[in-house]
């Protein structure tokens, strides 16, 4: 898992409440056996016309000035409906560090901290702010400080976010749930040695 610390990018808007995981990745998608590639598929309904190639110039991912983007800020509840970690690897593999919002999923929240993307919740008004500002149609960066929980802008706008130390610490150093075992592998072995005896 990718270690994150501080994260500047571009910001995207989804100014839409309530995305479920089917509208973040459609089950049409759902076949693949490994964590990549979905990227491709993210939004899909959202992101392309009914000939599922052309994208619609409408949807808020599409436009140029978000080309790239690597920060997502929606609304409250992101990430509801079933409980799909593919969601959570589409948003990464398209390329997203994290996503603020004013509240998220309990599945989806767990499941992206899980998989090095960055959840972070916000009051609707620090969410409101930060629609108005990345709506002046220049691209509009934000600076994420892990370390410090922190969410800037270098134009007046700084906010702090709470999160649970320990999932925290597993961001910080890029350790997922198996790499945070394995570092207790000479104990493991150990025991396992005691067993066999």
């Amino acid at each position: 898992m990718q270690h994150f610390t501080i994260h500047q990018g571009v910001v995207a808007t989804l100014d839409r409440a309530n995305v479920d995981t089917d509208a973040i990745i459609p089950k049409q998608f759902l076949k693949r056996i490994e964590r990549t590639g979905f990227g491709q598929f993210l939004f899909f309904d959202w992101r392309f016309l009914d000939d599922g190639t052309t994208e619609n110039p409408e949807f808020e991912l599409n436009r140029i000035n978000v080309k790239g983007a690597s920060i997502l800020i929606a609304r409250q509840n992101f990430g509801s409906g079933s409980s799909r970690e593919h969601a959570v690897w589409a948003l990464d593999d398209y390329g997203f560090r994290a996503v603020i919002a004013p509240s998220f999923a309990d599945i989806f929240y767990n499941n992206s901290f899980k998989n090095g993307l960055l959840p972070i919740v916000l009051s609707e008004a620090d969410v409101e702010e930060l629609f108005q500002r990345a709506g002046k149609g220049n691209p509009y960066q934000l600076t994420v400080d892990l370390e410090n929980q922190t969410v800037s802008d270098g134009e007046g706008f700084e906010r702090s976010f709470e999160i649970d130390a320990s999932r925290r610490e597993k961001l910080l150093h890029g350790l997922d749930d198996i790499a945070q075992t394995l570092q207790h592998e000479d104990k493991i072995t150990a025991f396992e040695a005691n067993m066999v005896s």
